[in-house]
Protein backbone atom coordinates (compact mmCIF):
# COMPACT_ATOMS: atom_id res chain seq x y z
CA UNK A 1 0.00 0.00 0.00
CA UNK A 2 2.90 2.43 1.04
CA UNK A 3 4.26 1.48 -2.48
CA UNK A 4 0.97 2.65 -4.02
CA UNK A 5 1.11 5.88 -2.77
CA UNK A 6 4.41 6.90 -3.39
CA UNK A 7 2.84 6.79 -6.75
CA UNK A 8 0.13 8.75 -6.10
CA UNK A 9 0.66 12.59 -7.49
CA UNK A 10 2.25 14.76 -4.49
CA UNK A 11 -0.11 17.10 -3.28
CA UNK A 12 1.88 19.35 -1.16
CA UNK A 13 1.37 22.58 -3.45
CA UNK A 14 -2.32 22.17 -3.28
CA UNK A 15 -2.31 21.52 0.16
CA UNK A 16 0.50 24.31 1.34
CA UNK A 17 -0.48 27.14 -0.77
CA UNK A 18 -4.28 28.96 -1.53
CA UNK A 19 -2.82 30.60 -4.25
CA UNK A 20 -1.98 27.21 -6.15
CA UNK A 21 -5.71 25.81 -5.72
CA UNK A 22 -6.95 28.70 -6.94
CA UNK A 23 -5.14 28.87 -10.04
CA UNK A 24 -5.06 25.52 -10.53
CA UNK A 25 -8.81 25.68 -10.66
CA UNK A 26 -9.08 28.81 -12.84
CA UNK A 27 -6.83 26.57 -15.21
CA UNK A 28 -8.80 23.69 -15.02
CA UNK A 29 -12.04 25.68 -16.10
CA UNK A 30 -10.45 27.69 -18.45
CA UNK A 31 -8.66 24.80 -20.29
CA UNK A 32 -11.73 22.52 -20.69
CA UNK A 33 -13.94 25.57 -22.24
CA UNK A 34 -10.87 26.43 -24.51
CA UNK A 35 -10.80 22.89 -25.50
CA UNK A 36 -14.90 23.16 -26.24
CA UNK A 37 -14.22 26.24 -28.73
CA UNK A 38 -10.91 24.59 -30.34
CA UNK A 39 -13.71 21.91 -31.51
CA UNK A 40 -16.24 23.87 -32.08
CA UNK A 41 -14.76 26.61 -34.29
CA UNK A 42 -13.20 23.93 -37.26
CA UNK A 43 -16.48 22.27 -37.38
CA UNK A 44 -18.13 25.55 -37.56
CA UNK A 45 -15.89 26.64 -40.47
CA UNK A 46 -16.47 22.95 -42.43
CA UNK A 47 -20.09 23.98 -41.95
CA UNK A 48 -19.72 27.20 -43.40
CA UNK A 49 -17.69 26.78 -46.20
CA UNK A 50 -17.12 22.82 -47.04
CA UNK A 51 -13.30 23.68 -47.48
CA UNK A 52 -10.29 21.88 -46.09
CA UNK A 53 -8.05 24.67 -46.97
CA UNK A 54 -10.25 26.80 -44.75
CA UNK A 55 -10.06 24.99 -41.91
CA UNK A 56 -6.83 24.35 -42.00
CA UNK A 57 -5.96 28.06 -42.57
CA UNK A 58 -7.87 28.71 -39.14
CA UNK A 59 -3.73 26.96 -37.83
CA UNK A 60 -2.15 29.59 -39.54
CA UNK A 61 -3.72 32.67 -38.30
CA UNK A 62 -3.75 31.61 -35.05
CA UNK A 63 0.69 31.06 -35.15
CA UNK A 64 2.03 34.31 -35.75
CA UNK A 65 -0.38 35.87 -32.79
CA UNK A 66 0.95 33.02 -30.54
CA UNK A 67 4.59 33.85 -31.17
CA UNK A 68 4.66 37.83 -31.15
CA UNK A 69 2.41 37.79 -28.02
CA UNK A 70 4.45 35.41 -26.63
CA UNK A 71 7.55 37.04 -26.73
CA UNK A 72 5.78 40.41 -25.65
CA UNK A 73 3.70 38.82 -23.13
CA UNK A 74 7.35 37.37 -21.38
CA UNK A 75 8.15 41.07 -20.79
CA UNK A 76 5.12 42.31 -19.49
CA UNK A 77 4.74 39.49 -17.16
CA UNK A 78 8.34 40.66 -15.80
CA UNK A 79 7.13 44.61 -15.52
CA UNK A 80 3.38 43.85 -14.74
CA UNK A 81 1.56 42.30 -11.88
CA UNK A 82 1.31 38.68 -13.12
CA UNK A 83 -2.58 38.39 -11.39
CA UNK A 84 -3.52 41.07 -13.24
CA UNK A 85 -1.96 40.45 -16.81
CA UNK A 86 -3.89 36.64 -15.96
CA UNK A 87 -7.05 38.51 -15.08
CA UNK A 88 -7.27 40.94 -18.13
CA UNK A 89 -5.89 38.50 -20.76
CA UNK A 90 -8.91 35.57 -19.44
CA UNK A 91 -11.67 38.94 -19.08
CA UNK A 92 -10.34 39.57 -22.59
CA UNK A 93 -11.03 35.99 -24.16
CA UNK A 94 -14.28 35.93 -22.29
CA UNK A 95 -15.39 38.57 -24.73
CA UNK A 96 -14.16 36.86 -27.56
CA UNK A 97 -16.11 33.83 -27.04
CA UNK A 98 -19.29 35.87 -26.42
CA UNK A 99 -18.93 37.44 -30.13
CA UNK A 100 -18.64 33.81 -31.14
CA UNK A 101 -21.73 32.80 -29.67
CA UNK A 102 -22.82 35.91 -30.70
CA UNK A 103 -22.27 35.18 -34.51
CA UNK A 104 -23.11 31.54 -34.60
CA UNK A 105 -26.57 32.69 -33.29
CA UNK A 106 -26.51 34.88 -36.40
CA UNK A 107 -29.34 33.67 -39.25
CA UNK A 108 -26.40 33.65 -41.21
CA UNK A 109 -23.24 33.54 -39.77
CA UNK A 110 -20.29 34.53 -41.19
CA UNK A 111 -16.53 32.92 -41.92
CA UNK A 112 -14.19 36.38 -41.80
CA UNK A 113 -15.34 36.49 -37.60
CA UNK A 114 -13.98 33.46 -37.14
CA UNK A 115 -10.27 34.16 -38.60
CA UNK A 116 -10.55 37.41 -36.76
CA UNK A 117 -11.54 35.94 -33.18
CA UNK A 118 -9.49 33.26 -33.81
CA UNK A 119 -6.32 35.61 -34.48
CA UNK A 120 -7.42 37.67 -31.82
CA UNK A 121 -7.75 34.75 -29.34
CA UNK A 122 -4.09 33.69 -30.03
CA UNK A 123 -2.91 36.52 -29.72
CA UNK A 124 -4.32 36.97 -25.90
CA UNK A 125 -3.03 33.12 -25.31
CA UNK A 126 0.23 34.46 -25.98
CA UNK A 127 0.35 37.09 -23.44
CA UNK A 128 -1.24 34.69 -21.43
CA UNK A 129 0.88 31.98 -21.33
CA UNK A 130 3.92 33.40 -19.70
CA UNK A 131 2.31 34.90 -16.43
CA UNK A 132 0.74 31.75 -16.37
CA UNK A 133 4.16 29.87 -16.22
CA UNK A 134 6.43 32.39 -14.05
CA UNK A 135 3.74 32.96 -10.85
CA UNK A 136 3.83 29.25 -10.35
CA UNK A 137 7.48 29.65 -8.81
CA UNK A 138 5.55 32.90 -6.58
CA UNK A 139 3.19 31.18 -4.81
CA UNK A 140 4.60 27.51 -4.53
CA UNK A 141 7.78 26.48 -2.76
CA UNK A 142 10.76 26.16 -4.16
CA UNK A 143 11.35 22.16 -2.94
CA UNK A 144 7.34 21.48 -4.44
CA UNK A 145 8.22 22.78 -7.82
CA UNK A 146 8.17 19.35 -9.67
CA UNK A 147 5.08 18.29 -7.65
CA UNK A 148 3.37 21.28 -9.15
CA UNK A 149 4.85 20.69 -12.44
CA UNK A 150 2.84 17.26 -12.42
CA UNK A 151 -0.12 18.97 -10.98
CA UNK A 152 -0.69 21.51 -13.60
CA UNK A 153 0.08 19.04 -16.03
CA UNK A 154 -2.97 16.92 -14.68
CA UNK A 155 -4.88 20.00 -15.39
CA UNK A 156 -4.10 20.59 -18.71
CA UNK A 157 -4.56 16.31 -19.42
CA UNK A 158 -7.49 16.78 -18.20
CA UNK A 159 -9.33 19.67 -19.86
CA UNK A 160 -7.46 17.77 -23.18
CA UNK A 161 -8.85 14.52 -22.61
CA UNK A 162 -12.75 15.99 -21.61
CA UNK A 163 -13.06 19.19 -23.09
CA UNK A 164 -12.53 17.76 -26.75
CA UNK A 165 -15.13 14.28 -25.94
CA UNK A 166 -17.94 16.82 -24.44
CA UNK A 167 -17.18 19.37 -27.33
CA UNK A 168 -18.63 16.53 -30.22
CA UNK A 169 -21.54 15.42 -27.85
CA UNK A 170 -22.67 18.81 -27.49
CA UNK A 171 -22.40 19.60 -30.97
CA UNK A 172 -23.97 16.84 -31.85
CA UNK A 173 -26.83 16.93 -29.85
CA UNK A 174 -27.07 20.36 -29.04
CA UNK A 175 -25.48 22.78 -31.45
CA UNK A 176 -22.33 24.86 -31.71
CA UNK A 177 -24.22 27.55 -29.48
CA UNK A 178 -24.38 25.31 -26.80
CA UNK A 179 -20.42 25.01 -26.46
CA UNK A 180 -19.79 28.32 -27.29
CA UNK A 181 -22.26 29.26 -24.07
CA UNK A 182 -20.57 26.93 -21.94
CA UNK A 183 -17.09 28.51 -22.81
CA UNK A 184 -18.39 31.94 -21.96
CA UNK A 185 -19.28 30.39 -18.18
CA UNK A 186 -16.37 29.28 -17.98
CA UNK A 187 -14.22 32.31 -18.51
CA UNK A 188 -16.28 33.89 -15.99
CA UNK A 189 -15.53 31.12 -13.55
CA UNK A 190 -12.04 31.40 -13.97
CA UNK A 191 -11.64 35.18 -13.42
CA UNK A 192 -13.52 35.13 -10.28
CA UNK A 193 -11.22 32.50 -8.94
CA UNK A 194 -7.94 34.84 -10.08
CA UNK A 195 -9.60 37.64 -8.81
CA UNK A 196 -9.53 35.96 -5.35
CA UNK A 197 -5.79 35.10 -5.71
CA UNK A 198 -3.40 37.62 -3.72
CA UNK A 199 -1.57 40.32 -6.48
CA UNK A 200 1.74 39.15 -8.01
CA UNK A 201 3.50 42.96 -8.34
CA UNK A 202 6.67 42.89 -10.49
CA UNK A 203 10.30 43.83 -8.23
CA UNK A 204 10.31 47.74 -7.83
CA UNK A 205 13.11 48.38 -10.16
CA UNK A 206 11.73 46.60 -13.09
CA UNK A 207 12.21 47.15 -16.69
CA UNK A 208 9.25 48.43 -18.48
CA UNK A 209 8.60 45.74 -22.10
CA UNK A 210 11.25 47.00 -25.14
CA UNK A 211 13.29 45.25 -27.47
CA UNK A 212 16.10 46.22 -24.86
CA UNK A 213 14.63 44.08 -22.44
CA UNK A 214 13.52 40.72 -24.82
CA UNK A 215 17.36 41.39 -25.74
CA UNK A 216 18.49 40.84 -22.20
CA UNK A 217 16.30 37.96 -21.82
CA UNK A 218 17.52 36.12 -24.62
CA UNK A 219 21.20 36.99 -23.49
CA UNK A 220 20.53 35.35 -20.40
CA UNK A 221 19.14 32.32 -21.79
CA UNK A 222 21.99 32.17 -23.65
CA UNK A 223 24.15 32.11 -20.68
CA UNK A 224 22.80 29.47 -19.34
CA UNK A 225 23.47 26.52 -21.30
CA UNK A 226 21.41 24.24 -19.65
CA UNK A 227 18.15 25.43 -20.11
CA UNK A 228 19.15 25.87 -23.62
CA UNK A 229 19.42 22.24 -23.22
CA UNK A 230 16.17 21.65 -22.15
CA UNK A 231 14.67 23.69 -24.90
CA UNK A 232 16.91 21.41 -27.58
CA UNK A 233 15.83 18.14 -26.20
CA UNK A 234 12.34 18.87 -26.41
CA UNK A 235 12.58 20.19 -29.85
CA UNK A 236 14.42 17.47 -30.89
CA UNK A 237 11.08 14.92 -29.99
CA UNK A 238 8.54 17.65 -31.26
CA UNK A 239 10.07 18.37 -34.88
CA UNK A 240 11.49 15.19 -35.49
CA UNK A 241 9.06 12.73 -33.72
CA UNK A 242 5.85 13.87 -33.52
CA UNK A 243 3.34 11.87 -36.32
CA UNK A 244 0.09 13.34 -35.49
CA UNK A 245 -0.64 14.74 -38.74
CA UNK A 246 0.54 10.88 -39.88
CA UNK A 247 -2.26 9.96 -37.93
CA UNK A 248 -5.41 9.29 -40.71
CA UNK A 249 -3.08 7.91 -43.18
CA UNK A 250 -1.58 5.51 -40.31
CA UNK A 251 -4.90 4.00 -39.39
CA UNK A 252 -5.59 3.50 -43.10
CA UNK A 253 -2.55 1.68 -43.54
CA UNK A 254 -3.03 -0.47 -40.58
CA UNK A 255 -6.88 -0.98 -41.72
CA UNK A 256 -8.17 0.62 -39.10
CA UNK A 257 -9.34 3.70 -39.89
CA UNK A 258 -11.99 2.84 -36.41
CA UNK A 259 -8.58 3.77 -34.45
CA UNK A 260 -7.70 7.16 -35.91
CA UNK A 261 -9.78 8.83 -32.64
CA UNK A 262 -7.72 6.78 -30.18
CA UNK A 263 -4.50 7.64 -31.74
CA UNK A 264 -5.41 11.56 -31.46
CA UNK A 265 -6.14 10.82 -27.50
CA UNK A 266 -3.43 8.45 -27.02
CA UNK A 267 -0.75 10.87 -26.43
CA UNK A 268 -2.57 13.06 -23.61
CA UNK A 269 -3.81 10.13 -22.18
CA UNK A 270 -0.38 8.35 -21.76
CA UNK A 271 0.53 12.31 -20.18
CA UNK A 272 -2.37 11.90 -17.75
CA UNK A 273 -1.67 8.79 -16.56
CA UNK A 274 2.18 10.08 -15.81
CA UNK A 275 0.54 12.81 -13.80
CA UNK A 276 -1.37 10.41 -11.96
CA UNK A 277 1.33 8.86 -10.71
CA UNK A 278 4.12 11.12 -10.72
CA UNK A 279 4.53 11.12 -6.89
CA UNK A 280 8.18 9.77 -7.90
CA UNK A 281 8.80 13.00 -9.71
CA UNK A 282 9.89 14.80 -6.70
CA UNK A 283 12.90 12.26 -5.68
CA UNK A 284 14.64 12.94 -8.91
CA UNK A 285 17.49 15.70 -8.73
CA UNK A 286 19.37 14.89 -11.99
CA UNK A 287 16.37 16.84 -14.25
CA UNK A 288 19.22 17.06 -17.26
CA UNK A 289 19.90 13.40 -17.05
CA UNK A 290 16.33 12.25 -16.61
CA UNK A 291 15.19 14.58 -19.78
CA UNK A 292 17.70 12.66 -21.86
CA UNK A 293 16.80 9.37 -21.07
CA UNK A 294 13.26 10.46 -21.37
CA UNK A 295 13.25 11.71 -25.01
CA UNK A 296 16.02 8.62 -26.29
CA UNK A 297 13.06 6.42 -25.25
CA UNK A 298 10.23 8.85 -26.85
CA UNK A 299 12.29 8.37 -30.19
CA UNK A 300 12.71 4.53 -29.56
CA UNK A 301 8.76 4.01 -28.47
CA UNK A 302 7.88 6.39 -32.04
CA UNK A 303 10.75 4.24 -33.89
CA UNK A 304 8.85 1.21 -33.14
CA UNK A 305 5.54 2.56 -33.57
CA UNK A 306 6.35 2.89 -36.86
CA UNK A 307 7.51 -0.45 -37.29
CA UNK A 308 4.82 -2.75 -36.22
CA UNK A 309 1.83 -3.89 -37.84
CA UNK A 310 -0.51 -4.47 -35.26
CA UNK A 311 -2.86 -1.94 -34.49
CA UNK A 312 -3.70 -2.20 -30.91
CA UNK A 313 0.36 -2.50 -30.58
CA UNK A 314 1.05 1.09 -32.12
CA UNK A 315 -2.28 2.44 -29.97
CA UNK A 316 -0.22 1.02 -26.46
CA UNK A 317 3.16 2.71 -27.97
CA UNK A 318 1.85 5.78 -28.68
CA UNK A 319 -0.18 5.69 -24.95
CA UNK A 320 3.61 5.41 -23.80
CA UNK A 321 4.89 7.90 -25.78
CA UNK A 322 2.79 10.25 -24.53
CA UNK A 323 3.38 9.26 -20.88
CA UNK A 324 7.29 9.99 -21.66
CA UNK A 325 6.68 12.74 -23.08
CA UNK A 326 5.22 14.28 -19.85
CA UNK A 327 8.22 13.22 -18.11
CA UNK A 328 10.16 15.54 -20.31
CA UNK A 329 8.23 18.26 -19.70
CA UNK A 330 7.95 18.03 -16.36
CA UNK A 331 11.14 18.26 -15.45
CA UNK A 332 12.01 20.68 -18.21
CA UNK A 333 9.25 23.03 -16.31
CA UNK A 334 10.81 22.35 -12.52
CA UNK A 335 14.33 23.21 -13.54
CA UNK A 336 13.16 26.38 -15.29
CA UNK A 337 11.06 27.02 -12.67
CA UNK A 338 14.15 26.15 -9.58
CA UNK A 339 16.56 28.26 -11.22
CA UNK A 340 15.09 30.93 -13.35
CA UNK A 341 15.92 34.45 -11.35
CA UNK A 342 11.96 36.12 -10.93
CA UNK A 343 13.09 39.43 -12.69
CA UNK A 344 13.87 36.80 -15.73
CA UNK A 345 10.90 33.99 -15.32
CA UNK A 346 8.48 36.12 -17.50
CA UNK A 347 10.88 36.21 -20.63
CA UNK A 348 12.37 33.39 -20.63
CA UNK A 349 8.34 31.90 -20.51
CA UNK A 350 8.18 34.05 -23.37
CA UNK A 351 11.16 32.00 -25.61
CA UNK A 352 9.75 29.05 -24.49
CA UNK A 353 6.16 29.86 -26.09
CA UNK A 354 8.18 30.35 -29.17
CA UNK A 355 9.94 27.36 -29.07
CA UNK A 356 7.12 25.17 -27.94
CA UNK A 357 5.03 26.51 -30.54
CA UNK A 358 6.99 26.37 -33.60
CA UNK A 359 8.36 22.72 -32.81
CA UNK A 360 4.84 21.08 -33.06
CA UNK A 361 4.32 22.96 -36.05
CA UNK A 362 7.60 22.00 -37.43
CA UNK A 363 7.32 18.27 -36.43
CA UNK A 364 4.13 18.42 -38.76
CA UNK A 365 5.43 19.89 -41.72
CA UNK A 366 8.33 17.45 -41.51
CA UNK A 367 5.82 14.34 -40.78
CA UNK A 368 3.69 15.59 -43.85
CA UNK A 369 6.64 16.04 -46.19
CA UNK A 370 8.78 12.64 -45.19
CA UNK A 371 5.38 10.61 -45.28
CA UNK A 372 5.00 11.88 -48.93
CA UNK A 373 8.73 11.16 -50.27
CA UNK A 374 9.29 7.88 -48.22
CA UNK A 375 6.06 6.80 -46.75
CA UNK A 376 3.62 6.96 -44.06
CA UNK A 377 5.27 4.62 -42.15
CA UNK A 378 8.85 4.92 -42.94
CA UNK A 379 8.57 8.57 -41.91
CA UNK A 380 7.37 7.61 -38.57
CA UNK A 381 10.15 5.37 -37.85
CA UNK A 382 12.42 7.32 -39.37
CA UNK A 383 11.54 9.82 -37.39
CA UNK A 384 12.30 8.60 -34.26
CA UNK A 385 15.71 6.96 -34.94
CA UNK A 386 16.57 10.98 -35.90
CA UNK A 387 15.35 11.39 -32.48
CA UNK A 388 16.96 9.44 -30.74
CA UNK A 389 20.62 10.21 -32.54
CA UNK A 390 19.51 14.23 -32.35
CA UNK A 391 19.12 13.35 -27.97
CA UNK A 392 22.76 11.54 -28.09
CA UNK A 393 24.12 14.69 -29.91
CA UNK A 394 22.73 17.16 -27.59
CA UNK A 395 23.70 14.88 -24.03
CA UNK A 396 27.20 14.86 -25.58
CA UNK A 397 27.94 18.33 -26.00
CA UNK A 398 26.02 20.08 -23.10
CA UNK A 399 27.66 18.74 -20.22
CA UNK A 400 26.04 21.15 -18.00
CA UNK A 401 22.72 19.41 -19.07
CA UNK A 402 23.88 15.83 -17.93
CA UNK A 403 25.54 16.93 -14.35
CA UNK A 404 22.46 19.51 -13.58
CA UNK A 405 21.78 18.60 -10.06
CA UNK A 406 18.90 20.31 -8.24
CA UNK A 407 20.90 19.87 -5.11
CA UNK A 408 24.11 21.40 -5.70
CA UNK A 409 23.40 24.13 -8.84
CA UNK A 410 24.41 27.25 -8.33
CA UNK A 411 21.35 28.56 -9.23
CA UNK A 412 18.98 26.29 -7.70
CA UNK A 413 20.95 27.14 -4.80
CA UNK A 414 20.42 30.57 -4.89
CA UNK A 415 16.85 30.36 -5.30
CA UNK A 416 16.80 28.51 -2.57
CA UNK A 417 18.40 31.03 -0.61
CA UNK A 418 16.52 33.88 -2.07
CA UNK A 419 13.33 31.97 -1.17
CA UNK A 420 14.81 31.71 2.52
CA UNK A 421 15.63 35.06 2.80
CA UNK A 422 12.05 36.55 1.36
CA UNK A 423 10.46 34.07 3.77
Amino acid sequence: MSRLTRLLPDLAPWRSSRDFRLLWLSGAVTTFGNFLAFVAVPVQMKELTGSPLAVGSIGLVELVPLIVFGLYGGALADSFDRRKLLVLTETGKGLLAALMLTNALLPHPMVWPLFVLAALNSSLSGLQRPPQDSIVPRIVPHDQLTAAAALMGVMWQLGGVAGPSLAGVLIAYAGLECAYAINIVTFVVSVALLLAMRPSPPAHDAEKPSLRALAEGARYAWSRKELLGTIAIDLSATVLAFPIALFPFLADELGAPWALGLMYGAFPAGALLVSLTSGWASRVHHHGRAMIAAAALFGLTITAAGLVRQVWLVLLLLLLAGGIDMVTSMFRITMWNQTIPDEFRGRLAGIGVLAFTVGPQAGQIRAGGMGALIGVRAAVWTGGLSCVAAVGLLAASLPRLWAYDARTNEHAVRAREREKAVA
